[in-house]
């Protein structure tokens, strides 16, 4: 059946209005892209942090309605919800039935990280002629975040390509579709905890992991729902700045001696005080690495 897709671009601060008129208005779902993204690939994927709203400067949302939906009464309503929105801003559209959640797969290809790490679209067969060393993670995001085409989760992906994780347990915190815990397994690690305040990331992260065949090695919770007991041997944090500054103390306890860590969803100029942070909280060897503006910060925990 056919469909009404109504788009919207709007600056970030009324991102909520904007949002919660469209779901009053009786939106069947509302996807957030970023505006100013080169890219569909980089709008459509980025990876808010753990209790976040996406980091942009303007907004695209795409908001799908039953194809009989009253139009006048649409743009009503985004007027009066509104009422600083240029008429330029929004457009209507008659759409053909597709499936909305997974259209960007169409996008999405098999992608190398490091010198063994590939993911492929859970509909893409890898090669039957692969290096035998490959690690391969087949991933469906579903209505999570995470596939390694945003710069954030590529440096992550190319840091746990270059670990020993054998028989090691990691923790993925802020795990959206589980990308990173999963390859972590697919990498060697024993075990893994992917956690998110996002039921649906861990729902994507619980299938994915499934998928992978690597379910029974990956515990997925809320933040409170880990054990204070917890010890990791390596530990991935891809959320955002902020959070990741008042997690600092947190991550320290739940490293062991030792432990690699990673962070990204850092902008480039944030990172001196992160870094600063976690040498004050206990952490050694600490590096940056750049890419398209976003930071990634490794060491090690003392």
């Amino acid at each position: 059946m056919p469909w009404l897709e109504l788009q919207l671009t709007i600056d970030a601060a009324a991102q909520p209005r904007a949002e919660a008129a469209l779901e009053e208005l009786g939106a069947l779902s509302v996807t957030l892209m970023d505006a100013e993204a080169d890219t569909p690939d980089e709008a459509a994927i980025f990876e808010p942090g753990v209790g976040e709203t996406p980091l942009w400067k303007s907004l695209t949302l795409l908001a799908l309605f039953e194809a009989d939906a009253d139009r006048g009464g649409l743009l009503q309503g985004l007027r009066e919800a509104l009422p600083e929105l240029e008429p330029d801003r929004v457009t209507l559209r008659d759409v053909e039935d597709r499936d909305w959640e997974r259209a960007w797969m169409e996008r999405f290809r098999p992608m190398r990280f490091g010198r063994r790490l590939w993911i492929y679209p859970w509909n893409v067969e890898p090669p039957g002629d692969r290096d035998p060393g490959s690690a391969i993670v087949r991933l469906d995001p579903g209505l999570a975040f995470g596939t390694g085409t945003h710069p954030t989760t590529a440096l992550c992906l190319e840091w746990l390509d270059s670990l020993e994780l054998t028989g090691k347990f990691l923790i993925d915190y802020g795990c959206g579709s589980g990308v990173l815990a999963i390859a972590a397994l697919k990498l060697g690690a024993a075990h893994a905890i992917g956690i998110d305040n996002d039921p649906q990331a861990l729902t994507a992260s619980h299938d994915n992991a499934a998928r992978n065949g690597v379910g029974d090695r990956l515990v997925l919770c809320v933040p409170a729902g880990l054990p204070e007991s917890v010890r990791c041997d390596a530990l991935v944090a891809n959320i955002l700045s902020q959070p990741l500054h008042e997690l600092a103390p947190h991550f320290a306890a739940l490293c062991r001696a030792g432990a690699p860590f990673a962070l990204s969803g850092v902008l480039a100029g944030q990172e001196a005080e992160l870094v600063d942070r976690y040498r004050r909280c206990g952490f050694d060897d600490i590096r940056t690495t750049s890419r398209e503006g976003w930071i990634r910060i490794d060491g090690t925990r003392s």
